[in-house]
């Protein structure tokens, strides 16, 4: 079961075309364990991204492009070309934990 997860950074600027990753430290995670990735543009709903396991498998993808990235305690959704249209409010959640990035582009 996943404990204590932190976002790297709740806000992260970066420029069209650069990679854009959104990362998040834990301190024990299980390969049981599910996340999800959601989008919010601005005055729209939330829009499913990608599911994935703590091992990285990815369940299930609505959006081409994301990759899913599982480091010594870090999980990383990355973005290869970063648009304007990924200026939005992303949200993470896992059964215990909803943490919230903002990006810029």
């Amino acid at each position: 079961m996943c404990e204590e997860l932190k976002a790297v950074s709740t806000e992260v600027n970066t420029l069209t075309g650069d990679t854009l990753t959104l990362s998040y430290n834990y301190n024990k995670i299980s390969s049981g364990d599910y996340f999800f990735w959601y989008k919010q543009d601005p005055g729209k709903a939330t829009e499913f991204l990608i599911s994935h396991t703590g091992l990285g498998f990815v369940g299930k993808a609505a959006v081409d492009g994301l990759k899913i990235n599982v480091k010594t305690n870090q999980l990383q959704m990355i973005i290869s070309s970063a648009a304007l249209s990924h200026s939005a409010v992303y949200y993470y959640f896992s059964f215990l934990v909803t943490l919230m990035f903002r990006v810029i582009c």
